[in-house]
């Protein structure tokens, strides 16, 4: 990886810095057109809370914030006795994502909320973000489809209802996509509009961020959900839940991609859409939580075992597209755990494991048919950097019967196609650490994130033949 960055990006980074900074500027005006701020309270005890959470403040707009993220990746050369169309750079590479969002919310009345985000894509994964299952930068999937135009766009705009079930309630912190105040600890809640699936599902407390924490996809998801997403990564359904404090429950129905990694949204949604089903388990006092996923997609797909056979009896190579009818499935399990371990929960472990049937091609997320993954954050506490934060996890990702014989026949995917296949499994390691500063005061309004990355891969797209492949990225993070 080159020592500096190059003058060009230096120059893009100080100009989207400055804009993410007038949206902070923005929004501190819109506060200050408002009523001043109640102040400051201590959580609210359980025993003695009000009936229903107060309603929060009335001026509009209620929630106004903004995040720059910067990460610039160089990708090693790598042995590579052949090449196929979607195979790793094996001279490697060097490239650079921007990405700017602006995300605003506001709660007319204390039991509905509205919120509106819109970002914007710049850059490329190296290798051109193909080559394998575990993609090293969870920014790219911002990217979309080759083609699409480098713009504003609207990530999210959804609605949320909250019904309380008890009198007790918790307090929430200011956060995007959240308001801040109280809300009941025990309620119903409905979401509807345009999200992100991973906003409800197979969250985690220290792997589910990619601009803060884990960069591989691997790490940050569990990679054999093929979850419903266009190839941003954003969709439209609903989401009803049950939330509790011991445990909660939610179901989530999003409409799925026209083909596989296609931008557009199929409307017909008796024909394509993904169910969600998860349960979560935190009743421990040890502040374990544990996450049950389930889902079945219903979408356009092809079949790997069908392509297989129309190439064989053609003499031609297998196209999973070719293939594709609608109405077929994919249905696949997840397992997520958390352990805070010290330091109010700022260190502590992750789990996952990952499993779909293998049988119809992956459609929006990436290859991936079994995975698992192990890691953990530990708080810069210990060497008085209360904020700093240390991350280290791997990953071990597999494919099906079906899928690793498409491969290997010279089929392709979206993500992976070099021609041939020695089958192995794809391992993963990854360490990052990012120092933490606010600013202009100590809280501050605007947090700077900034930080080394280093991943290591073996068997890059399941294949033996090449690799090993290793990756650096430097991040800056800022957000209001």
């Amino acid at each position: 990886m080159n020592d500096h960055v190059p003058c060009s990006r230096l120059r893009v980074l100080c100009c989207a810095l400055a804009l993410a900074l007038d949206g902070a500027r923005i929004g501190r005006a819109a506060d200050a057109d408002g009523p001043a701020a109640p102040p400051a309270s201590p959580p609210p005890d359980a025993s003695s809370a009000p009936a229903a959470p107060p309603a929060p403040a009335s001026y509009w707009p209620m929630l106004v914030g903004a995040q720059y993220t910067f990460i610039d990746q160089n990708q090693s050369s790598l042995r590579s006795p052949y090449r196929g169309p979607l195979s790793l750079d094996p001279l490697g590479d060097t490239q650079a994502t921007n990405t700017i969002g602006f995300y605003g919310g506001w709660a007319p009345v204390n039991w509905g909320q509205l919120y509106l985000d819109v970002e914007r894509f710049d850059g490329a994964g190296v290798s051109g973000a193909t080559g394998l299952a575990g993609l090293t930068n969870g920014d790219v999937i911002r990217e979309g489809a080759s083609g699409i135009k480098k713009e504003f766009y609207i990530a999210r705009l959804f609605t949320r209802f909250m019904l309380p079930l008890g009198d007790a309630v918790e307090t929430v912190e200011r956060g995007k996509d959240q308001l801040p105040g109280t809300e009941a600890a025990t309620r119903l809640e409905l979401k509807v509009g345009r999200m992100a699936v991973l906003d409800d599902f197979d969250q985690n407390r220290y792997a589910g961020d990619p601009r803060t924490e884990f960069l591989n996809w691997s790490l940050w998801a569990n990679s054999a959900y093929d979850y419903a997403a266009n190839t941003r990564g954003y969709t439209n359904g609903v989401v009803l839940g049950y939330i509790s404090p011991d445990w909660s429950l939610k179901y989530g129905a999003y409409m799925m991609p026209l083909r596989a990694n296609f931008q557009t949204l199929d409307y017909q949604t008796e024909l394509a859409h993904g169910q969600n089903l998860e349960l979560r388990l935190s009743p421990w006092s040890s502040g374990t939580v544990v996450r049950l996923l389930g889902y079945l997609n219903t979408a356009r797909m092809g079949i790997y075992q069908d392509a297989l056979a129309i190439a064989a009896a053609q003499h031609t190579v297998p196209n999973i597209a070719a293939d594709d009818h609608n109405g077929r499935h994919k249905y696949g399990f997840g397992i997520n755990a958390e352990q805070p371990l010290a330091d109010n929960g700022d260190t502590g472990l992750f789990l996952r494991s990952g499993w779909d049937d293998g049988k119809t091609e992956t459609f929006a997320f990436t290859e991936v048919d079994q995975e698992i993954s192990f890691g953990g954050q530990l708080s810069g506490i210990h060497w008085d950097r209360r904020d700093d934060r240390f991350g280290l996890a791997v990953a071990g990702e597999g494919l099906s019967a079906w899928h690793r014989q498409y491969l290997a026949a010279g089929g392709c995917g979206f993500l992976l196609c070099d021609g041939r296949l020695n089958y192995g499994h794809e391992q993963i390691f990854e360490s990052y650490y990012h120092f933490e500063y606010d600013w202009p005061d100590k809280p501050g309004p605007v947090r700077w994130q900034l930080g080394p990355d280093f991943q290591y891969i073996v068997n890059p797209g399941y294949n033996r033949d090449r690799g090993p492949v290793h990756f650096w990225a430097l991040r800056l993070h800022v957000e209001y």
